[in-house]
């Protein structure tokens, strides 16, 4: 008799539990039938969030090749003009080559100023003065141009498009170190003179060391063919420098001497002292006549000492001035006529804080940076 008592109630155990098994896969299939619609809507939102974040990224990598190409096209001629048609006409170019199809830009999408260093590291400012070297582009897909992007999953809860809109920023940066190869013409001008100059005015630097501005009156101070580098420059130094630029050597002997820390570069903030003759001679008539029409750095001094062919220039600074022409007539009658003028150069290293204004080459740029 136990052991019948003893069956039913297994039997009893096993059909209850079968009851549970049966309510608790019931509970599940109610679950998931309620959770599907969710999981689903966050699968949608994954896969089109995740297309957005695509066609984001993928506008954005468009917009920063465009205004890094285009911002280089901002390079001042020597009267300080700049073609801005010939920016806008890069940025499509390259935006649609990035893009790898045709993509529209509307003008109002276009912005081209200077950016103002007071406010480049708090709130950006682009200024509508000086010589421009910001470039602003703005690239979209929405109503306005490019048709907004289409959703795949959330049209299903009423979300068909959605717009996407970037933007970036260019800047040139100002130079402020001279490194092997930078153009330079190795004549000592004075920083006076040089500050006195309008941009854009014509000055004469004559073979017996005067100077003369562009209506002929005589400007007062001297000037001087430099050695930059070894003291014992030669003619054919001078000859090589104006043709090819700086050369390793010219750093490597600046740098044996002490007179500037590294043989990398010559660093526009840090004064050097430069040996030099005033004037020049004509054993340079070659090199310079290759030079017209070419824009050069100029070392810029302050002070000079010394007599006849023993000078010593302190060197503060280095400015850019373009070789308009020459005459060649004998010592006192030959000269180079050189205009305050403008460069870009991408082998010349900037400054690496864009606030800084001040002691640095005067009117050269070089390569650009993303700023926003």
């Amino acid at each position: 008799m136990s052991a019948i008592t003893n069956l039913r109630s297994q039997q009893s155990g096993h059909s209850w539990r079968g009851r549970m098994a049966r309510t608790r896969r019931g509970n599940a299939v109610v679950f998931v039938g309620m959770m599907l619609p969710v999981m689903c809507g966050f699968i949608a939102l994954a896969v089109d969030y995740g297309f957005l974040l695509y066609v984001r990224a993928d506008l954005q990598r468009t917009a920063d090749h465009a205004v890094l190409a285009a911002v280089r096209d901002l390079e001042p001629s020597y009267d300080g003009s700049q073609d801005l048609s010939r920016v806008r006409a890069t940025l499509r170019e390259f935006a649609a080559f990035n893009a790898g199809h045709a993509i529209l830009i509307l003008d109002n999408d276009i912005q081209i100023g200077r950016f103002n260093p007071q406010t480049v590291y708090t709130e950006f400012e682009i200024l509508d003065d000086g010589i421009y070297d910001t470039v602003v582009l703005t690239l979209r897909r929405d109503d306005l141009a490019n048709s907004s992007v289409s959703l795949f999953f959330a049209k299903l809860f009423g979300n068909r498009t959605t717009d996407v809109t970037v933007t970036s920023t260019a800047v040139l940066q100002k130079a402020k170190l001279l490194t092997e190869g930078a153009d330079i013409l190795p004549v000592g001008i004075p920083i006076s003179v040089w500050d006195a100059q309008l941009e854009n005015s014509i000055w004469s630097i004559y073979g017996d060391g005067k100077m003369e501005d562009e209506l002929g009156e005589e400007i007062p101070g001297n000037w001087g063919t430099l050695n930059v580098g070894s003291d014992d420059n030669s003619t054919s130094t001078l000859v090589d420098q104006i043709n090819v630029g700086l050369r390793q050597e010219d750093l490597d002997s600046l740098a044996e001497d002490g007179r500037i820390p590294t043989n990398e570069y010559i660093d526009s903030q840090v004064e050097i002292t430069l040996s030099g003759d005033p004037g020049f001679s004509s054993g340079i008539k070659s090199a310079v006549v290759a030079a017209h029409g070419h824009s050069k750095l100029v070392p810029l001094f302050d002070h000079l000492e010394g007599f006849g062919g023993n000078l010593n220039y302190d060197i503060v600074g280095w400015g850019v001035v373009q070789v308009v022409n020459s005459t060649w007539q004998g010592n006192k009658k030959s000269s180079v006529t050189i205009r305050k003028s403008y460069l870009y150069d991408g082998d010349l290293r900037p400054h690496s804080d864009l606030s800084e204004v001040d002691n640095l080459i005067k009117n050269a740029y070089t390569s650009p940076v993303l700023v926003e």
